[in-house]
């Protein structure tokens, strides 16, 4: 089976170096160009391009995928079906069709739920117990294909979306090489999916990262933990805006301060916040313009202290 591999972030490499391990003939990876990162702009790969290069395998970047030009380039590999994961384009129909076996794409979500582009994000921040992966048809309609084998996975109670995501990327890898066994024996079953079911995952900005100090204890620490590190949830101090990580819920300092009062901070105790219901110990802090610390850096820099208030 000829594969052209799509992917550009680290959630794809796993996947990766998964069909190379099982023997796949990789004719061709797509990812996407070199872009300015850091503050100093300068140039940075794709985490799946560096990958890619190690395994001697052969790297297109296009500008475009649609691009005619590129078109006609993944034609002349000869891909028998291409595998996409976290490419980061919407493919078009001519792209999607160009090897005989079709394009099936690894999703991490259980379809329909969360189709689009931030799922694990949004399991995390909207409460759900489980997750997973889901390996799929590619059709023209976003994350709406067929699907072709699905594995459930836990949300842990602590667990952050980075976590989440290396392990998701891990499942997904085992995931994939399963649905291409099946394929390849004729036996995949393709199941469509219930679209009055679906839901959606939007893509995540700083406005949606947002501490509401007036939800509840509960809802602040899944949108904390969700949004950690990409784009890292943040909330306002004196007008200065902070990033908050690590939150644990406490019982034992009833408060009738308000949301978003700083009801501890000291170096024995952390740092305690009043959410709408209930209180939250955060473990770690990124202030404006500086590194992501502990909390206890940060008190004891006396940066804040009780009394004031998150907004």
């Amino acid at each position: 089976m000829r594969i052209l591999f799509w992917g550009t972030p680290d959630f794809a490499v796993p996947s990766l170096r998964a069909l190379d391990d099982e023997g796949f003939e990789i004719v061709g990876v797509v990812t996407q160009p070199d872009r300015p990162a850091g503050r100093g702009r300068h140039l940075k790969s794709p985490e799946v391009k560096a990958v890619a290069y190690e395994l001697g395998l052969e790297v297109l970047a296009p500008k475009s995928p649609r691009a005619p030009e590129f078109i006609e380039q993944i034609r002349a590999l000869r891909p028998d079906i291409s595998v996409v994961v976290a490419y980061g384009h919407i493919l078009v129909d001519e792209v999607l069709q160009v090897p005989p076996m079709g394009s099936i794409n690894v999703h991490a979500s259980l379809l329909p739920k969360l189709r689009g582009a931030a799922p694990i994000t949004w399991a995390i921040v909207q409460g759900h117990e489980e997750t997973g992966i889901t390996i799929m048809r590619m059709v023209r309609e976003m994350d709406a294909g067929a699907v072709i084998h699905q594995v459930v996975e836990p949300i842990l109670p602590d667990e952050t979306g980075s976590e989440l995501s290396i392990r998701l990327s891990e499942v997904g890898a085992e995931a994939l090489v399963e649905a291409l066994a099946m394929l390849s024996l004729g036996d995949a079953p393709e199941v469509e999916q219930d679209h009055s079911q679906a839901t959606f995952a939007q893509k995540v900005d700083r406005a949606v990262a947002r501490i509401d100090w007036g939800a509840t204890a509960r809802e602040v620490s899944c949108l904390v933990r969700g949004m950690d590190t990409t784009p890292g949830a943040w909330t306002t101090l004196e007008g200065q805006p902070v990033k908050l990580f690590g939150p644990t819920a406490t019982d034992d300092i009833p408060s009738d301060a308000g949301p978003g009062a700083v009801l501890v901070a000291d170096s024995e105790r952390g740092l305690i916040v009043q959410t709408g219901q209930g209180a939250l110990r955060f473990a770690e802090v990124q202030p404006p313009g500086g590194r992501r610390m502990s909390v206890i850096d940060w008190i004891n820099g006396r940066r804040v202290e009780a009394g004031q208030r998150f907004e």
